[in-house]
């Protein structure tokens, strides 16, 4: 395919691919509109949304594989697209939490199946000589959900509607279905029928799924102290040594594990899934209380994380070139260190923040973002080759999306488990319980009554500024645990073996290529 139907069927492939990954970023900024609108729920029930979407992303890719092969790229992606809009549509008309989050997770499931098709019917119209263009090509639109998908997210919910995020899927979705079966009708496809391991599927499912309610409902619905929550936990360690036990037997895997008997892939794997846990959440939380809490409208927080793009898409689109020019584990090591500096940095603020000085160190966000992506998939996959390394590749993008799932319900866990630490800490110290001589609060209670409030409204806005104070440390307990974590990654990453004395390297094939977009996709 060449001229105008080649650059037409790349950009279609383009936008889907951004529609798709734009949906976890740019619904996260929307989460307060959203909880107002389903019934007055807290935020973080609007959070399920999130984080269930994600969890749909992550079963649906094993359903690419095996669909792919029985009916073709083509016609699965086209399907998929198709669904895809229905379940949007089913997520704008949604009038109830209960409802919602069911149609977040069918979305996210649709979605699971069109991003690796779209990469991989993207780089076979692409030739050979130039897929590595495409390759930074769409390295860079994997920057776009953190960036662009944030700001595009504040800007319907501030302007128009919060449901208009879901229309707009509808609106480019099925045009975009329609160009993709025009250009490539008739194209031939290789059949490939295989055994879906089905029970594996399921207990998988059961396991992540699980683990993610756990982690969704806990401080709403006090952890443990809740039998549902108890059972769910009860199942869970149930249904994950099962799974391992009958994963290690099944001829076709839905998650290979004896993967992990690779020491490079298990060393690179826990650095990836741990550091997007941390960079997922980070993001997450703090977009919200940006809005919440900094007050923030949601098209200026949008445009807080539109900042990480100066450096980050530059950079994305040629680091998996420059991992090639240096030990890897010196790259991953610092790209770690990076993060743990400007997380600290992050964490340093004692009150509201201005624009100006979050700006800053978001602007490095972005830097080390686009450099985290490409060394630990590299170190992943030293000495997989064929099947083997397309099927790391699947596996990582799966678990990586799941830790990052559970990163944007762990970082709300440390922020609202510390707020009243820090509230109390705070009334004993400014109360005079810690120093009998210092009582700040006492005073300005005073002085609150002095300009004509009553005691228990003077008590009010002490509280009210007190629990704001709190959270705000909470948060930045927050962004500390997540330095904490990039420094034990920066050791970690060490156990990995050295990369093998350099070779004159043959050009990339189609299946290596198609492992390195899949992996160093968000």
């Amino acid at each position: 395919m060449t001229g105008w139907r080649f650059l037409l069927l790349q950009a279609a492939l383009a936008l889907a691919n951004v529609i798709a990954l734009s949906n976890v970023p740019g619904y996260t900024v929307l989460v307060p509109y959203a909880a107002g609108s389903l019934q007055g729920v807290n935020p973080s029930f609007g959070t399920w949304g999130t984080t269930d979407h994600m969890m749909g992303i992550v079963l649906g890719l094993p359903f690419a594989r095996w669909l792919s092969g029985r009916y073709g790229e083509r016609r699965v992606y086209v399907a998929a697209f198709i669904f895809y809009a229905f379940f949007s549509l089913a997520c704008a008309w949604s009038q109830t939490i209960w409802f919602f989050v069911p149609m977040r997770f069918l979305l996210g499931l649709a979605g699971g199946v069109i991003l690796p098709l779209g990469q991989a019917l993207a780089l076979s119209e692409i030739d050979e000589k130039r897929r590595s263009f495409g390759v930074a090509w769409w390295a860079v639109l994997s920057m776009a959900p953190f960036t662009l998908g944030v700001f595009m997210g504040g800007f319907w919910a501030e302007y128009v509607d919060w449901r208009m995020l879901f229309y707009s899927n509808i609106i480019l979705g099925l045009p975009i279905a329609g160009v993709v079966a025009a250009l490539l009708y008739g194209r031939p496809f290789k059949r490939r029928v295989t055994r879906f391991d089905t029970v594996g599927f399921v207990l998988i499912s059961v396991t992540l799924v699980g683990v993610q309610t756990i982690l969704n409902q806990g401080n709403d619905f006090d952890w443990f102290g809740s039998p549902v929550l108890t059972f769910v936990l009860v199942v869970v360690l149930i249904a994950f040594p099962a799974f391992v036990i009958w994963e290690l037997g099944e001829r076709h895997p839905v998650l290979d594990i004896r993967l992990f008997r690779h020491r490079n892939y298990a060393v690179a794997t826990f650095c990836s899934l741990l550091g997007f846990l941390v960079i997922q959440g980070t993001l997450s939380v703090f977009i919200g209380q940006l809005q919440t809490l900094l007050g923030y409208t949601s098209s200026l927080a949008g445009v807080v994380y539109l900042i990480m793009a100066i450096l980050a898409a530059p950079l994305v689109s040629i680091v998996h070139l420059l991992v090639k020019q240096m030990d890897l584990r010196y790259f991953a090591s610092l790209n770690f260190i990076g993060f743990a500096v400007t997380l600290a940095w992050l964490g340093q603020y004692d009150k509201l923040a201005s624009f100006d000085a979050i700006t800053t160190p978001m602007l490095f966000f972005g830097f080390f973002l686009g450099t985290f992506f490409a060394p630990p998939a590299a170190i992943a996959v030293q000495g997989l080759a064929g099947q083997q390394l397309i099927r790391a590749a699947e596996e990582l993008a799966m678990l990586r999306t799941a830790f990052g799932a559970y990163g944007i319900t762990w970082q709300a866990v440390v922020q609202f488990r510390r707020t009243p630490v820090h509230q109390l800490d705070m009334a004993d110290h400014f109360g005079g319980r810690s120093y009998p001589s210092l009582d700040v609060m006492g005073q300005l209670s005073s002085k609150l009554q002095d300009l004509g409030m009553s005691e228990s409204v003077a008590r009010a806005q002490m509280a009210r500024l007190m629990r704001q104070q709190a959270m705000l440390l909470g948060l930045d307990d927050a962004f500390y645990f997540g330095a904490g974590v990039f420094v034990l990654l920066a050791i970690v990453v060490w156990f990995a073996k050295p990369a093998p004395p350099k070779k004159p390297e043959p050009k990339p094939t189609l299946v290596e290529l198609e492992a390195e977009e899949l992996m160093e996709q968000p």
